[in-house]
This record gives C-alpha cells, structure tokens and sequence, in this order.
C-alpha cells in the first residue's frame, strides 16, 4: 500500500519525546491478536467463492467454501464484520450448527462452525451488509466518466472479513477461485487471473493460484476498459481516463524489469494497474496482479509514478514475504519503500531517487510530531487496537531509513546480495520482526544487533539516523526564496508555467513556505506568478491548499472545497482537515465535510470523523 497517513487514527496528537525501547528481539509469540481463529486447530488453504454483485441492495450474496487443515479440530472459527450468515454445509451436502460471537468493536464476530476431525471442507451461505467497510459503491455520479456504478473493496489490514467469512490474519495464505455475477454491461475484476474484456452475460471466472494473505484478496466491479503495456502489463480504466492513464504509466514493463535486475524473477505473471475513481482513499493497493491506484497519480508530467514502482515493489515485500502479523507492518512497508526507490533509481536516475527521499522524510517527520510515542517504534504492539492507528510514515520512511543505513554501512552490493536471498529463501511465507533481525544477525550483520535494536524497536529518532538531501531541491529553495524578495520588492510577477518544474520540485516549493516567517501577501504574490490555486494536479493542490489554510489565505476556499469534496485519497484529506483544525477553522472544515463525505471510503471517514469529532 502507498503511504497513507500524516496522523494516526482515533488517537490524541501528542509530541514525540525521548527515545524509549519497548520491547526485544526475543522470540515472542507470533499468534495474530487481529483474528477469532485457532490457527492451530484449523487453517483455510483454498477459498472459492460462488458471488453476485448487488448495486440496488449494495450487497454482495452468495457462497464460500473453504479447504482447511484439520489438527483434531471439532471447530471452524472464521473471522466476520457485519456478515449475515444464513446456513454452513459439509462437503456431504448436510447442514452443520454454527454460532456467530459475541461483537468486538475492532474485530467484528466469530462465526464459529461444527465439525468433527476429519472435516476439511465447509460452505458458507451468507450476504454482505450495505455498509460493509470494505465495500464502497459508488453512483455513476462519483465516477470518472459518470455513466456507470461501481464497486470496489479494501482488504487492509482486517476489513476483508466485511465482505467474505475468512480467517482474516496476514499469518495464512490460501489460494483462491471465484465465480462473480454482475451487471451485463460492467467487467468484474480480482487478484488474480483477469479477463481483457467484457463477458456477454455478466458473469466472470477467475482463479489465483499462487498462495496470498486474505487482505489481498480484491473485488472490482464497473465500465473500465483495457490497455496492454506490453506482454506482461497494463492498465484498466474507465473509457474516459484510459488514454492517459496508459500514456502515464507507459514505464511499467521497463518497471517490472528493472525490479527483476535487482531482486529477482516477477513472481506473479502479470502486473496490471487498475486505475479508481477518485474516492479510492489510498495511492495504491498492491493487490497481486492488480495493483489498484488512485487517479490522482494522473498528473500529466509521469513524476508521480514511484506510487506504480512502491505498488509493483510490494510483488515482493509484502506479497511474496509477508509481515506474520500486523504488529509488524514495517516488515512489508519498509522494505517497499526502499526497492521502490531503487527501482526509480534505475529508470530515472539518482536525483529523481533522491527528491521522492526527501519528500518521504518530510512526511515522517510529520507523523514522528503527531503520532502517540509508541507508534514511532518499527515494532508495535497492537493487542487490543485496531491497526489503523499504527498506520502512518513511520514503518514506510523509518522503515526505509533502516535499510538504507544497512546499505550504507554494508556496501550496495553485499546488501543487494543479502535482499536477493532474503526473498527467494522466504518466498510465499510470513515472518515476524524477530525472524526478520535474526536472519539479519546470520546474513549480514555478523552477530552485530545493537545498533539494530535501536533501530527497530526504540521509539523516537535512532541516533545513527541520516536525513536524506536534494540538490534539485535546493533550486527549489532558491527559487522560494527569491520570488518572496521580488513580492517584498514589489517587483511586477511574471507568469511561469507550472510545468516548467516536476510536481515533486513543486511539492517542496512550497511546503518551504513558513507560516511563522511568510504572509498571506507572500502566498498571493507566488500565486500572481503560478496560480497555485488553480492548479489541476492533486499534489500540488494539497500542499499548496494546506499552506492556505494554515496562513488562512481564503483565496483558495472553493477551490479546496471542489478538491475536497471529490478527492478521497487519505493523504491528502488528512494534512488539510488538520490544518484547519489547527488553525481554528473547524466550522469550514465541517461545512466541507458535510458535503465530501458521502464520496469517500470508510477508512477516510473514520479518520476524518474522528480528528474534527464529526458526528454524523
């Protein structure tokens, strides 16, 4: 998944402190407090699905029937959210006795079913809710071309279970097949195998035959189109968007390439995007086979398309090795941050590697400011929570900042070397924290794990740790800093196009600008020159409007409401609903909240709810 958050979820803002280490790299238990399931018991190995796609009722109905390891077990306990369930079969055809638990606020309920020891297979019958948090259904109006519904699901980290009875917990694999029935004149897409064009009747086959974590398992449902790329990629969009979402991520062949040259064979066969409509809340989800992504990478220039290297990268951590559970989310975001930057390296060059960096640590230390003490740590504990709220920068970009230093104390080469077998000798499994630094102490470090404690289970900033630099941001900062002694000079603007830079030199233009140092005169000279205001590229409209709000420069009120109302991307909304926040302008925020939150995601919704306490 593409970087998420500048804040945690359902929490208080509060200052990071002192460093404080809060737990060791002894073995611990690796059970996944996350799931109802006895795993030892009981562990599904296949999934298939028998499913139609609902758009009056917003309802998925249908069938799962699930292969299971069966170690004496006289239980099934599958984990669900919302779920009804209205009967579960033996592999005989005969009705077994179920029971749903009791409801836990962050994990749903156990559907706990019958069987004897010698069971494997069982049916589930059941419907979704028509408001299950991984489902969002969407009016053609909150489309791109706005002609036809549709219908996405977000699996991460345990919404999976609010669309399919699973065993929802990182720590298993299962294969997968599925039948979907859908609207005849809508492509129903997966994680897995997918077709290239629309069936005549509405119905569609897929099968995943390589073992993923339940959270990647992925549902999309509407009018999009196909484009190749080239044998092996392409892109999925709706007809409206497709020519340049094609044209943008034209490099994704020689991405896929380039990631192989690094760190081994592509494991999935076919890497394709499918593009969102603008509700998606996040970059992108690395949905094997399907990466699905935002369109606000839609940006015109083909600067934003590390989100395509982060999503293609996690191919390898993070789908092919994954974090056991998610107390250890670092362990796929981390290391994704890190081949991404590598992969961009390769195609683009070491000053384009070096900006997104720079860009990344920013945003770290936004969230190593903002976030509660013990989700600054790489290692979290996540008993009793919901593991949204230890989604931030922090296991992505200090995540990243850890490899990078190994890189940097072992040499490129010995830790390329180290990363090629760590992938291959733990493909199509999941390892925890601990696993991960004791491999690390028997394959790079000698025994040496001192400094790597620190590191990853200390809170705070490590003090070994290097703040990454640009010299293309330097330009950046010059230029900033001449343009605001021309406005105080009084010296005439001059119209520049914005394309005269890449959206990442934009981006830390301003985002240079200080609000302790700057006005609001400043602000309205730079936009005489580039109409920052009016801009139609997502990343620069967020920086540029969250530096408005917080200097309450007004100019851009409407145009940050359009933005607001008709972007769901979690990244952005965050920074520009705190900064309302922050500055007192929770009327303005909530007015605008009111109308955009219809249109986005359940996840975006908690967020936002809860950080301007909106009650609905």
């Amino acid at each position: 998944m593409q970087k998420l958050v500048y804040i945690a979820l359902g929490t208080v803002l509060m200052t990071v402190s002192c460093n404080k280490q809060i737990t060791s790299t002894k073995e611990v238990d690796a059970k996944d407090s996350q799931t109802f399931a006895d795993l030892d018991k009981a562990k599904i190995k296949h999934l298939s699905l028998d499913i139609e796609t609902d758009f009056k009722t917003h309802q998925i109905k249908g069938s799962a029937a699930y292969t299971f390891t069966n170690n004496k077990a006289k239980e099934l306990i599958l984990d669900t959210e919302k779920l009804t369930i209205d009967s579960v079969l033996l592999a005989n055809g005969q009705k077994t006795p179920f029971h749903l638990g009791e409801k836990d606020a962050i994990k749903g309920q156990a559907l706990v079913i019958d069987v004897s020891p010698k069971d494997t297979i069982v049916k589930v019958f059941y419907k979704t809710s028509p408001d299950a948090n991984a489902l969002q259904w969407l009016d053609p109006q909150q489309t791109h071309d706005k002609k036809q519904p549709f219908l996405l699901t977000q699996g991460q980290a345990i919404l999976t279970r609010s669309w399919i009875p699973i065993q929802d917990t990182p720590s298993i694999r299962v294969t997968y097949d599925a039948k979907v029935k859908t609207p005849k004149d809508l492509m129903a897409l997966m994680s897995a195998i997918n077709p290239k064009e629309k069936s005549t009747d509405g119905i569609y086959t897929f099968k995943m035959p390589q073992a993923i974590a339940p959270y990647l398992i992925a549902l999309a449902v509407g009018d999009v189109q196909y484009q190749p790329i080239d044998n092996r990629t392409g892109v999925y969009a709706e007809p409206g968007l497709l020519k340049a979402a094609a044209w943008e991520f034209a490099d994704m062949g020689k991405m896929v390439t380039a990631a192989e040259k690094l760190y081994g064979k592509y494991p999935w066969e076919q890497f394709d995007v499918l593009v969102l409509p603008p509700s998606f809340p996040f970059g992108g989800m690395e949905n094997p086979r399907l990466t699905f992504a935002t369109p606000t990478a839609i940006v015109g220039d083909r600067s934003m398309t590390n989100l395509i290297a982060h999503e293609l990268a996690h191919s390898w951590s993070g789908n092919l090795v994954t974090n056991s559970t998610w107390d250890d989310f670092w362990v796929n975001e981390g290391f994704t941050v890190y081949f991404e930057r590598r992969i961009m390296e390769e195609l683009e060059g070491k000053d384009y590697a070096d900006m997104i960096s720079v860009i990344g640590f920013q945003d770290l230390e936004t969230s190593m400011r903002n976030i509660p003490e013990k989700y600054t740590s790489l290692k979290v504990d996540m008993k009793g929570a919901n593991p949204d709220d230890a989604f931030s920068d922090v296991p992505y970009d200090k995540g990243y900042l850890f490899l990078k230093m190994l890189e940097d104390k072992y040499g490129r080469e010995k830790f390329d070397a180290f990363l090629n077998k760590y992938f291959s000798s733990h493909a199509f499994q999941t390892i925890t924290t601990e696993k991960f630094v004791d491999y690390l102490k028997e394959n790079l470090t000698n025994g040496d794990d001192s400094f790597v404690k620190e590191w990853i289970y200390t809170t705070g900033w490590p003090k070994d740790f290097k703040k990454p630099t640009s010299k293309l941001f330097d330009l950046a900062e010059a230029q900033l800093k001449q343009d605001i002694t021309n406005g105080r000079n009084k010296v005439a603007p001059k119209k520049v196009e914005i394309s005269t830079k890449s959206t990442n030199e934009w981006v830390h233009f301003i985002r240079q600008i200080d609000p302790s140092k700057n006005t609001k005169e400043d602000l309205a000279y730079l936009d005489s020159i580039y109409d920052f205001t009016n801009s139609k590229n997502p990343e620069i409209e967020c920086a540029w409007f969250e530096k408005a709000f917080l200097m309450q420069y007004d100019k851009v009120n409407a145009n940050a409401k359009d933005f607001m109302v008709n972007v769901g991307r979690r990244k952005f909304l965050e920074p520009l609903y705190l900064a309302l926040k922050e500055t007192n302008q929770l009327d303005l925020a909530k007015d605008i909240y009111k109308s955009a939150r219809p249109n986005y995601h359940f996840v975006a919704r908690q967020t936002i709810d809860t950080m301007i306490n909106y009650k609905p």
